[in-house]
This record gives C-alpha cells, sequence and structure tokens, in this order.
C-alpha cells in the first residue's frame, strides 16, 4: 500500500511516529487547534489504495474504506436520494472517492468536511421513471422525470454515492482494475486505486444515497418538480 501524500503535521517525526492519528490526544505543545481534523482527513486519504468492493448479479452493493476526490466542485454536505425503476448503461466504471465541503461548512459535522464516497461514471445511461429527493428540514424537494414512454437519458454520467442498491447485471466485467487505467466511461481515477469497468450495466430497483451527479447531457422528459412531505 502506497503512503499518503499529505506532509505530516508538526508532531509526526521519527522521534513522534504515533502523533497526528485521529486516536491521538494532542500534545501540551506544538499542536494547533485543527490538528485533529487533520488527522482525520490523513486517515481517510492513507486507505485510498485499497479500495474494496463487492458485485453480485443477484444486487449490487459497493463499500469504500476510503477513496479520493469524485469531483471537481465543492459539495454542500446535504445527501439526496435517487431511485429508478431500471438503468442500463453503456460503458461503466465505479471507484471510491473523496468529496470535498467547503471550509467551515455548516454540514461538515465530525467529517472534517469531507464524505467518502463511490464513483460511477456512465458514458452513456437511460433510466426509467427517475426520482430524486432532498430533505430540506422537515420538508422534501421532489423531482421525477421520464415515466412514460420517454426515458431519462444521459451522457458522460458519474455520481458520487454512500449507498447504492439494485439488482445488477454487467457484460465484460472488470474486477480489480488500476483506476488510472479505466477506459470504458472516459475517466480515469488515480493511480493505485482499486476499481472496476464493464461494457455494460443493467440495474433494476436502483436506489442510491448522493452527493453530487455530474452529466455532459441530462435529458429529463415529462419533468415535475414539487415539495413533498416524504422523498423518493
Amino acid at each position: 500500500m502506497a503512503s499518503s501524500p499529505d506532509i505530516p503535521s508538526a508532531d509526526n517525526t521519527p522521534e513522534n511516529p504515533g502523533s497526528g492519528s485521529p486516536s491521538d490526544t494532542p500534545q501540551s505543545t506544538g499542536t494547533t487547534e485543527g490538528e485533529p481534523r487533520r488527522g482525520r482527513v490523513r486517515a481517510r486519504r492513507a486507505a485510498v489504495m485499497a479500495v474494496p468492493a463487492t458485485v453480485a448479479l443477484a444486487g449490487l452493493a459497493v463499500f469504500t474504506a476510503q477513496g479520493i476526490l469524485g469531483v471537481s466542485f465543492s459539495i454542500s454536505g446535504m445527501p439526496f436520494t435517487v431511485t429508478a425503476k431500471s438503468l442500463d448503461g453503456t460503458g461503466f466504471e465505479q471507484f471510491g472517492g473523496l468529496d470535498n465541503m467547503i471550509k467551515d461548512s455548516p454540514n461538515e459535522g465530525d467529517t472534517g468536511g469531507q464524505v467518502l464516497i463511490v464513483t460511477s461514471a456512465i458514458k452513456k445511461a437511460t433510466l426509467d421513471s427517475l426520482c430524486q429527493s432532498v430533505d430540506l428540514g422537515g420538508v422534501n424537494l421532489l423531482i421525477k422525470a421520464g415515466s412514460g414512454s420517454s426515458k431519462v437519458e444521459a451522457t458522460d454520467l458519474t455520481t458520487d454515492s454512500t449507498e447504492l442498491t439494485g439488482n445488477a447485471s454487467f457484460n465484460n466485467i472488470e474486477i480489480g482494475n488500476d483506476a488510472s487505467t479505466l477506459d470504458k466511461a472516459g475517466v480515469k481515477g488515480p493511480e493505485g486505486v482499486f476499481s472496476q469497468q464493464a461494457d455494460t450495466v443493467h440495474i433494476d430497483n436502483l436506489r442510491q444515497t448522493n452527493y453530487a451527479t455530474t452529466a455532459a447531457v441530462f435529458k429529463l422528459p415529462g419533468l415535475k418538480l414539487s415539495f413533498s412531505d416524504s422523498g423518493c
């Protein structure tokens, strides 16, 4: 496993090899008030080289021990739910990720402003009966589209998720790739990061908890936006 590229703190010297970890108590000298948070950040980044994934044709569940930056913008830190009756994708990639909030975000809690996620990239995707909801504190902003004959279509779609469930099948799947060598969806991760990819993916009863989504093109036929007491 490669080591974290972060520069050690003042206390994390050969004479004090244990200092700077999330569980260590800061020393009375040479330690700033923000040191514990930076320790948690380093711990997350240090495990990026070994992101485990479990895939079954009867269901898909991906768990990350740590990750890398999945999107190029600062996330709000508010999770949102996405569901669909089915998803069909051509050119599929998946690898561990780490998303960042703005400095001192009101939503960071005890995360240090970072969220461990799984980045899923699909070159071309079609979704049946898309539903997206975000809890705004007692009321949900609800978006629905593609429930008729016209389905939701997306190109260069990426999602950063902390939870993904459904019944999945893949064609020509490769598991255990180095993320920097991925070539199915046009997205590459850092060197040494665990990843997987496939020519095609099909998921029934898709449900995701996401922190970010990007797409080059996102077509939402029959779009309906509303507020609701319940989410997707």
